[in-house]
């Protein structure tokens, strides 16, 4: 009996921490699109992001990797990839598409990403899906088309949509390259490294002229009223970014991946209650129908899943 209140207190606290880490990343995008239209560019925005959480998590990096620096080279592809695709790539489109249409509905599309990665096992791999995963599928489909609000003839921002698309695959990408087993590299420093590779790439990419770099220091206009432009940009970096990993992490350590990733659901709630907080998005009521069904959709995608033995997952 002692065990079990053990084990149900070591659960609560690290729901606790999940949720707190859904409702960190969760405000990003509220926060960023204040940022461009206040003369940001989305590139600024995500360099600026990815710098403050690459410098504050670069020292636990360090100390994590102590003795265990031939791992970088030897997962010196993956790193890449994870740096410019799991988290450059995500979060500069996510931002590409919150600057044109409203933050919730960005990240919904962005959260189809696991529908994506029972797609690319089943072709990659001949990792044929579930039929609880293709009725998931299905059910998150029909959502996306309800919340994109597409038959009642309202417009649609298609650039937004692709941008929101290519988060979605960086997410995915992300999941499947957090989801190998055998690359030693603990969490953090895969996060910590990710980051700084990917902050330096996007310095190089503006300093090319490939990645457009505009910044304003004008105070910034939110619902609540104006701030100086370094409060929205030290909330991204901090809270948004380095904080949110941290507890993700934590989390994931406590619940497990399978759990930790049903509880990061709420970060799409989490999008949507800061969008109107900060910028007075309010969705339509067929939006919101269409944001279940694709949150179902999601969990009965993930419910398909064969059952595997649980490994830490970091939470994008």
């Amino acid at each position: 009996m002692t065990h079990d209140t053990r084990v149900r207190s070591r659960v609560g606290v690290g729901l606790l921490v999940a949720l707190g880490a859904a409702f960190s990343f969760g405000m990003s995008g509220a926060w960023a699109r204040g940022l461009i239209d206040a003369g940001w560019t989305p590139g600024a925005a995500v360099a600026a992001r990815v710098w403050v959480a690459a410098l504050i998590l670069l020292v636990p990096t360090i100390l994590t990797m102590r003795g265990r620096w031939t791992l970088l080279r030897r997962n010196a592809g993956m790193i890449i990839a994870y740096g410019l695709l799991a988290v450059t790539a995500t979060q500069l489109f996510y931002f590409q598409a919150v600057a044109v249409m409203d933050v919730g509905i960005a990240l919904l599309i962005e959260y189809t990403a696991p529908v994506a990665v029972v797609l690319w096992l089943w072709l990659r791999r001949g990792e044929k899906p579930t039929g609880r995963s293709i009725l998931g599928a299905v059910i998150a489909f029909v959502g996306l088309v309800l919340m994109l609000d597409i038959l009642t003839g309202a417009r649609v921002d298609g650039g937004g949509i692709l941008w929101a698309l290519g988060a979605m695959v960086g997410a995915a990408t992300y999941f499947v390259l957090s989801a190998r087993e055998d690359t030693g590299l603990p969490p953090i420093a895969l996060a910590g490294v990710g980051l700084l590779l990917g902050a330096v790439g996007l310095t190089i990419a503006g300093l090319l002229g490939i990645l457009p770099m505009a910044w304003s220091f004008d105070d910034v206009a939110y619902r609540f009223g104006t701030v100086p432009w370094f409060v929205p940009v030290l909330a991204i970096g901090l809270l948004a970014t380095a904080l949110a990993y941290v507890l993700g992490i934590a989390s994931t350590r406590i619940l497990g991946s399978r759990l930790a990733s049903f509880v990061a659901l709420a970060e799409v709630v989490a999008a949507m209650l800061f969008g109107w907080m900060l910028l007075d998005q309010q969705p339509a009521g067929i939006q919101l129908i269409g944001a279940v069904l694709v949150l179902v959709g999601v969990v009965v995608v993930k419910l398909g899943e064969p059952a595997v033995a649980e490994e830490p997952l970091v939470i994008v």
